[in-house]
């Protein structure tokens, strides 16, 4: 079985997997049959019409049935990867096979304050600082927006968010707009930062997540989005979203199945609007509530490596999610449910992981909690990256020569590859004494002074003032607009 890779580094430890293939191929004839029979909302015309023409049937105005046969065409065009580059064009996300990429969350509605450990509304200013501390952590490979400023117009929240991060980070960015007309300023910002249109198509800088109402009804803003970027032939992130019990039948089967056309039914569109364009499907989405309070779970574990299955069924890239907790601070419980989902996410073979930070379920989010998670990537990948077995390594000669009281200290053969170890970075390995004497510092606080390190030391390359400044009309052309 192929190794997952995380940093060129390809993991050869077996792979965790939810569903044999037999399941697989029958979760996907159950979506089949959901599309044929009950069919979905779309609340789109110009993708109803879309369908109509090429064969779907259309009740109710907008209530369509796919049959299969264009399903499986969709699937003749797709393709089997997606690539994201950074500001200056490098491909340095190629998202395919069981590649794993992370990255943060978007949009949480309070921050949990590093500096002063207390709960806030978000600023602008933790914007700016979040995607700094993305663009530094050498295990976060993307960037999101992580907070909701509240000191900007809501009416146009995302292009300020979008704004600090081209200004603030120079790694491939995930955007998530609350309206059609959003999504196509974000772009048009993008397209302005690496020098036009074409220069975007060639080397994608940007998606979307986009957010589905449920598998069955698919909201008219996400259609547009989908269709849009297809239209720009950019990849696109389709999360429909069923919660058991609510919009599907709450046994996790039927769960996957509403929520598994639903994102076929995405796939057919996309490849409607435009073939070969990529498609970036779930490796979650099927979801629960808390039957006793009724409130969304975020860290379950119920659904985990279905939706991974049927991702590497189809062979198309994954939007993952890992990093998260549901914990109200930074704590114990953040730490153990982060590291366990990201375990979680990287075994699957997840490739895009995002909500790294995010707490309380992602209403709030963390700078701190994203320089754990940062640890946590890099532990998983000594832990399960593959080991060299030759001469040089076993080092025979060298304990024949050492003998059984041997000393390897002062070897040169140590001094050459003790740096292949894992070491930590914020974790701490010294003896309760050492420890004291240094401050008797708790992780949290070495999470934190880590944030504040970083605040002050790094700065991304900046934009031209030229770049900045289009920018800055784009961004007040489409506020100015929605007024």
């Amino acid at each position: 079985m192929a190794g997952i890779q995380v940093n060129d580094r390809t993991f050869a430890s077996s792979q965790y997997t939810r569903l044999a293939p037999e399941q697989c191929q029958k979760l996907h004839w159950a979506s089949l049959e959901v599309l044929e029979r009950t069919g979905i909302r779309l609340f789109e015309p110009a993708a109803v019409d879309l369908l109509k023409k090429a064969g779907a049937s259309v009740s109710e105005e907008n209530r369509v049935r796919i049959p299969a046969g264009m399903v499986e065409k969709a699937f003749g065009t797709v393709p089997k990867r997606a690539v994201l580059c950074n500001r200056f064009g490098e491909r340095v996300l190629q998202i395919e096979g069981h590649k794993c990429f992370y990255g943060p969350g978007s949009d949480a509605l309070n921050i949990v304050d590093h500096r002063t450990q207390e709960r806030r509304l978000p600023v602008l200013r933790d914007v700016e600082e979040g995607a700094r501390v993305c663009d530094a952590l050498p295990n976060v490979h993307f960037v999101m927006s992580m907070f909701l400023p509240t000191d900007v117009p809501s009416a146009d929240y995302e292009l300020h968010q979008m704004e600090a991060m081209l200004n603030h980070s120079t790694k491939p960015i995930i955007i998530v707009t609350s309206n059609f007309e959003s999504l196509v300023a974000c772009v048009e910002m993008a397209e302005a930062v690496v020098g036009g249109a074409e220069a975007l198509r060639q080397n994608p800088y940007v998606t979307c997540y986009i957010n589905v109402t449920t598998g069955l009804m698919h909201n008219q803003e996400a259609v547009q989005k989908l269709m849009y970027l297809a239209q720009k032939s950019l990849p696109a992130i389709y999360i429909p979203v069923c919660y058991g019990g609510l919009s599907a039948p709450v046994t996790l089967a039927g769960t996957f199945a509403a929520t598994n056309a639903g994102v076929l039914a995405g796939l057919v569109i996309s490849q409607l609007v435009r073939e070969g364009v990529p498609y970036i499907i779930p490796g979650w989405g099927a979801r629960t509530i808390n039957m006793r309070t009724m409130a969304a779970a975020y860290f379950t574990p119920d659904d985990k490596g279905v939706m991974a299955a049927m991702a590497h069924y189809y062979n198309l890239p994954m939007f993952g999610y890992g990093g998260f907790s549901d914990s109200k601070v930074v704590d114990q419980q953040a730490a153990l449910e982060a590291s366990l989902s990201l375990a979680f996410a990287t075994m699957e073979g997840a490739n895009l992981i995002h909500d790294m930070g995010y707490l309380e379920a992602g209403r709030s989010g963390s700078h701190a909690q994203l320089v754990l998670c940062n640890e946590v990537i890099d532990w998983l990948a000594h832990a399960t990256a593959g080991i060299s077995i030759n001469d040089e390594t076993l080092a025979l000669d060298l304990i024949d020569r050492k003998g059984p009281n041997g000393n390897f200290l002062d070897d040169a053969h140590t001094v050459k590859h003790f740096r292949e170890r894992w070491m930590p970075g914020i974790l701490d390995q010294s003896v309760y004494d050492e420890w004291a004497a240094m401050g008797s510092q708790t992780l949290g606080e070495r999470m934190s002074e880590r944030v504040e390190k970083i605040l002050a030391e790094h700065q991304p390359p900046a934009l031209s003032d030229a770049i900045k400044q289009r920018v800055r009309e784009i961004l007040e052309q489409y506020a100015n607009s929605a007024k």
